[in-house]
């Protein structure tokens, strides 16, 4: 590809800049690049008065609100979104999903960051969120100064989407789903509202380089060589916090960032999960929140995705799983078995140890810099949004020539997957020549690219032209929005992609001083990136001239009636129970004794979760320790605890079962225990459907640290 140089001028805008990557619109395409008191111990509540007036914090400090909520939705037969994969459906929890926000308010002005446990901030998402947020506070919560995140965990749900392309893997647009997602997002705001306070901020950045993985290092090595002897590693290693306090230094939150793929629970794994960046939020928070169950208390830990296009978690590296013999440097795929034999590795045994391993080492490193943390920020906070038609944008490239975007298309590599989860039939990663079986394929079905487009494309070969189609319903976005806000001295920029290594840090330097960038090849053509930087150049000019009110708000995206939008996914069946049974019965009884670090296992007649309906702040599981002194029950762990696995097993014709494991830490209290399922079956009854809950106990056991006990 023809390496293009366009020069960037800020005017002196003096900022740090952190490259942080916030995920929206499109999978392993939709990303948002971002830049660089004291609670009562009740649980966060947030009641349904109107908001109350901005209070003008005292000199020198901000107004901090921190908040979180589940925004988990259905967890049985529904797509997972990440792996684009159709049969990796839902089939319980591992871990609980939650949203978090965080709210900054300067005395005149605010802004929110919001992270939450999904792929990514799909832009309907995005539109229905605001327009909750319209109806309950007016304009005080807008586009220009809200920034939603997606940590792009591959094991949330999918079903949030308006376009064709990723409606068809997530199985079209999933109402319970988006609204499970909407709801937690909105709540999340909600709570960090009622709790605004004075506070400080102060932010700390550090070296983890135990922890990422450069996936595509011979695309890597394709910078130019002056480029990558600038930097160490060919991953960004920089992890950066965000420290918020009240005014008297107690702990409230915090905000980090760090350059890894949330995959470490692969595409086998069948059960919601927040990964590794929800781990090191869930033990950040489990540690500040003594005496909570987990999703509870008052400290907010968000964790959220950086540049992480080409950082794998699975720093063993791939490998072809059938002879144990590295994979193809250029292609990524074995003489055997092809790419579905090269699979990357954690660092641990199995998915589960490696999703602990990636995201305790985040944990201890923010633990680190959030104890060390000196530098406060001081100054107003800005925020600064446009829409953006992305298929004509024309960039400079010196001072005769420009370039122009082009409409979307997909490459044939796209296909192809990544050594975290390969594609299927015979496409390969790096394919720069296309294959004629399967345009052929692709112009019997959908038709062939407009010679425009092929060479707006060029030197990709085009699988998809995606911009080109448009049944049912648009395949991709045409208008994508970019956005800027600004604490103090730090920007945190909002990129609709998902940035790789050098074209994060591409960005962050463009937005900081002159800097020569490459071209990038993505959905919208080699000059995508040199489009995006040209406008975030724009945003930044406008917050350090004051002119942010002058910035045109750009072509509104398209908001598709709900009736237009298809969905594939039906409606489960009645439950049925096993002849002489219930709902709830044990079907496998745990044993009488476990020793700690041992796994109590419970299996009970179920009924399908999504008779469950809404979800969010409830359990479908409880792990209950006995008092002999009070006799009374204390629930020690629920579905959201890292130590609990919900799994549902979908049988025939309504048939279901849940089995309940207990994964016994080292530190668990020697004592009796019980575990406890709850849920919800439906019956079919006189030409109508009725759902009622059920409620199993297993037997009560105990828990010890040898056999031998008295």
């Amino acid at each position: 590809m023809a390496r293009k140089t366009v020069r960037c001028h800020l005017n002196g805008l003096e900022i740090s800049l952190i490259v942080l990557f916030l995920l929206m619109t499109a999978v392993s395409v939709g990303l948002i690049v971002v830049l660089a008191l004291k609670l009562d111990s009740e649980k966060q509540e947030v009641t349904p008065e109107e908001p109350t007036p901005t209070v003008n914090p005292p000199e020198n400090s901000y107004l901090i609100g921190v908040g979180r909520a589940d925004c988990t939705g259905p967890v049985a037969d529904l797509p997972m979104m990440g792996y684009a994969n159709t049969e990796q459906t839902a089939r319980g929890i591992h871990t609980r999903l939650f949203s978090r926000a965080f709210i900054v308010d300067d005395g005149s002005k605010r802004v929110v960051f919001v992270t939450a446990d999904i792929g990514m901030v799909s832009q309907r998402l995005r539109l229905e969120v605001f327009q909750e947020l319209k109806a309950k506070y007016g304009d005080l919560y807008r586009q220009d100064n809200v920034v939603m995140s997606g940590t792009h965990t591959h094991s949330g749900l999918g079903g949030y989407f308006q376009y064709t392309l990723f409606m068809l893997t997530s199985k079209g647009y999933i109402k319970p789903s988006i609204q499970a997602i909407v709801s937690g997002i909105v709540r999340s705001i909600d709570i960090a509202h009622r709790n605004l306070r004075p506070g400080r901020i102060f932010i700390n950045k550090g070296q983890l380089v135990d922890s990422n993985l450069n996936r595509s290092p011979h695309s890597y090595l394709n910078n130019p060589e002056e480029e990558r002897n600038r930097y160490e590693f060919n991953t960004d290693k920089q992890i950066v916090i965000m420290k918020f306090t009240d005014l008297d230094g107690d702990g409230m939150g915090l905000l980090s960032w760090f350059a890894v793929h949330p995959v470490s629970m692969n595409n086998t794994n069948r059960m919601v999960s927040s990964d590794n960046l929800g781990y090191a939020s869930y033990a950040f928070e489990q540690e500040k929140n003594i005496g909570f169950l987990p999703g509870e208390g008052p400290f907010v830990a968000g964790f959220s995705s950086s540049n992480l296009g080409d950082s794998s978690p699975n720093i063993r590296g791939p490998v072809c799983v059938n002879t144990g013999e590295k994979c193809d440097y250029l292609n990524s795929s074995c003489p055997v078995g092809g790419k579905k034999a090269c699979i990357a590795f954690g660092p641990g045994e199995d998915m589960y140890e490696s999703t602990r391993i990636i995201g305790e080492n985040m944990y201890k490193k923010a633990k680190e810099l959030y104890s060390n943390a000196k530098q406060e920020l001081h100054g107003p906070v800005y925020g600064a949004h446009q829409w953006v038609n992305m298929t004509d944008e024309t960039v400079p490239l010196n001072s005769t020539h420009t370039g122009r975007t082009c409409k979307p298309a997909l490459g044939h590599s796209f296909a192809a997957g990544t050594t975290d989860g390969g594609g299927e039939f015979n496409f390969i990663q790096g394919d720069t020549d296309g294959d004629p079986f399967w345009d052929g394929i692709r112009d019997a079905l959908v038709g062939p690219p407009s010679n425009e487009t092929t060479d707006c494309h060029r030197p990709k070969p085009i699988l998809f032209s995606t911009g080109e189609m448009d049944s049912p319903l648009p395949w991709h976005p045409a208008i994508v929005d970019v956005q800027i806000i600004t604490i103090g001295s730090l920007a945190i920029v909002a990129v609709p992609g998902e940035f790789t290594t050098m074209s994060g840090r591409r960005i962050r330097e463009a937005v900081k001083k002159i800097q020569r960038y490459e071209g990038a090849s993505t959905i919208y053509g080699p000059h995508t990136l040199s489009a995006y930087i040209q406008r975030y150049r724009g945003l930044a000019k406008a917050i350090a001239h004051g002119t942010v009110g002058e910035l045109p708000k750009g072509p509104e995206p398209p908001f598709f009636d709900e009736d237009k939008l298809f969905n594939q996914v039906k409606d489960p069946v009645a439950d049925v129970a096993p002849v002489n049974t219930t709902f709830g019965d044990v079907l496998e009884q745990v044993n009488p004794v476990y020793k700690v670090g041992e796994v109590a296992s419970v299996t009970f007649v179920a009924g399908n979760p999504r008779h469950s309906g809404d979800i969010r702040d409830t359990t479908f599981v409880t792990v209950e320790l006995f008092h002999n002194n009070t006799n009374t029950w204390e629930i020690v762990h629920t579905d959201a605890s890292w130590e609990t696995r919900f799994h549902w097993e979908k049988g025939l014709a309504g048939r279901s079962r849940s089995k309940v494991e207990w994964h016994i830490p080292l530190t668990a209290q020697t004592g009796t225990y019980r575990i406890q399922h709850f849920g919800h079956y439906k019956q079919s009854m006189d030409n109508s459907t009725i759902i009622k809950p059920y409620v199993g106990t297993s037997d009560d056991f105990k828990v010890t640290r040898s056999f031998y006990y008295f």
